[in-house]
């Protein structure tokens, strides 16, 4: 049976076993929490798909399996081995599907989520640590806390020198990004809409996780004077705001709005700036909202600030994945990836 969160919480009994669980220390979550550190994490049970995505670029071995199965499209990105383990559903989030029975039979030695550190997600990783026995990491998935969270990853899972690699891989990105940004004049920064769903009327409001690289990136998200999370807009909205580019993850989308006549006057349509981003296996801008996130602001520097970013896009995606998903793609694949397609 799929449970609630509400239900999950309180699916087990007290009187069921604990099992047990050899400790090597305690340390501090990205919550604030005193999370006792496993002694092995040869199996790491992830919350949601940020977790699951970010333990897979430190410690592939250890992953149980995925809160989706990946499809056959994102399996050539992977490990073949560790890309095709079973969906095991997700503790955590919207449409949440695995219960506590279930998490106790796979018999985990850590269980880590990547997200939101609000206290909604704190009481979750406290109750279901102390129903199950099994340690409850919550790393802090804001994109400015990548690097902290994979040091912090690091420690949970005695993986502190590959965790520091990726660290620093993070932080260099983010700082060289930021400092040329941080040249471009504010009257000079594009005023971008960011379309989501097939008739792209879904948009992120200022400070959503969804346009969170759109905005580090300094464009101005013409939603943005709303701060929120996803909504829904009229078209004549979309009017108004004039936007001189649209960022699409809507495959549908990006291929009839050019022929809409509804669209038609605006700028970015006319102007042909309506652009599909990459995300295979996972996507560069929105979801989910984990380190995948990185080569989408290679990805959206070239877009917006074309001269101030003159690196070889298809190098950057070959080093990324080679580096972070265990797999070097070829030629064909990465075009694939940078046409949207997937």
């Amino acid at each position: 049976m799929i449970l609630s969160r509400r239900a999950l919480l309180a699916a087990v009994p007290a009187t069921i076993a604990m099992p047990h669980i050899a400790r090597a220390a305690t340390m501090t979550d990205g919550a604030g929490r005193s999370v006792m550190v496993p002694a092995k994490t040869e199996r790491v049970f992830p919350a949601g798909p940020p977790a699951a995505i970010k333990h897979y670029t430190l410690q592939p071995s250890s992953l149980l399996g995925w809160p989706r199965a990946n499809r056959g499209s994102e399996l050539v990105f992977l490990d073949p081995e560790v890309g095709t383990r079973p969906e095991l559903g997700r503790l955590t989030g919207r449409g949440n599907t695995t219960n506590l029975e279930v998490l106790l039979q796979l018999k985990p030695d850590l269980v880590l989520d990547v997200g939101s550190v609000a206290r909604t997600f704190v009481e979750t990783a406290d109750r279901v640590q102390a129903q199950t026995g099994i340690p409850y990491a919550l790393l802090d998935g804001r994109f400015d806390k990548i690097a902290e969270s994979f040091r912090l990853h690091g420690l949970l899972t005695g993986e502190q020198a590959r965790a520091e690699e990726l660290a620093r891989y993070c932080e260099d990105v983010v700082r060289t990004c930021r400092s040329r940004v941080a040249t471009v004049p504010q009257d000079r920064r594009p005023r971008v809409y960011y379309a989501r769903g097939p008739r792209g009327l879904d948009t992120g409001l200022g400070g959503s996780i969804n346009v969170e690289t759109i905005e580090f990136m300094g464009a101005v998200n013409v939603a943005g004077q709303t701060r929120g999370g996803l909504a829904t807009v009229s078209i004549e909205q979309v009017l108004t705001w004039d936007p001189e580019v649209i960022i699409t993850i809507d495959q549908d989308f990006a291929t009839n709005v050019r022929s809409d006549p509804s669209w038609a006057s605006v700028r970015a349509v006319r102007e042909r700036r309506v652009h599909l981003s990459p995300k295979m296996p996972f996507g560069w801008v929105d979801f989910p909202p984990s380190v995948n996130r990185i080569p989408g602001l290679w990805w959206l520097g070239k877009l917006l600030y074309p001269n101030l970013f003159p690196e070889d896009l298809n190098a950057m995606t070959r080093e990324f994945y080679t580096r972070f998903y265990h797999r070097t793609p070829t030629d064909a694949q990465i075009a694939f990836v940078l046409e949207g397609r997937g």
